[in-house]
């Protein structure tokens, strides 16, 4: 039997947290309809196991569970990690000219490729920390690493991501 209580405590601590587990999971899948099926199954997990949350950080719980599921999902369904490239929608924005839009929007999708290109342990940390805006001890928490680990695989990754941006930036002005 449900508990109300447990129910609204529930929505009250995971709910406010399912646009970044939708951006984690769309990461770290590279689609989008995965990604929102995974999220829906990594809630399912999450209300099951509700009672062992003990109000700790209720939006590293819930990534932790997102992660899981997404690299279980990905072991079940793909041997290797590709992610595929679709392209950033711009929104409506009336002060730059079309020139702009077309330099920023290329900058978009060259950033979203190169962090694509990452390999799933570095385009993780980066995107939990980057996008999410998580603090290392957090990310740590969701990962299960050290957080010694995370910052190396951080710089790492920003170290990677700036070579992979200033190589492309070469090759067209080549």
């Amino acid at each position: 039997m449900k508990h109300p209580d447990r129910s609204a405590r529930f929505d009250a601590i995971l709910l406010p947290h399912l646009d970044a587990a939708y951006n984690l999971a769309r990461w770290l899948l590279g689609n989008s309809q995965d990604a929102e099926d995974t999220v829906q199954e990594a809630y399912l997990r999450a209300l099951t196991y509700f009672d062992s949350f003990h109000g700790e950080d209720g939006r590293a719980w819930l990534l932790a569970i997102v992660r899981n599921t997404c690299f279980e999902w990905l072991h079940k369904n793909r041997r290797h990690v590709e992610m595929p490239v679709e392209h950033l929608e711009l929104a409506p924005d009336a002060a730059p000219s079309p020139e702009a839009l077309q330099l920023r929007n290329a900058d978009r999708v060259a950033i979203q490729r190169a962090v694509e290109a990452l390999p799933p342990e570095f385009r993780e940390v980066l995107v939990l920390r980057e996008m999410e805006e998580m603090s290392y001890k957090q990310i740590a928490r969701v990962t299960k690493m050290p957080i010694g680990t995370v910052m190396s695989r951080l710089a790492r990754a920003r170290r990677r991501l700036l070579e992979s941006l200033t190589s492309a930036a070469r090759k067209e002005t080549a």
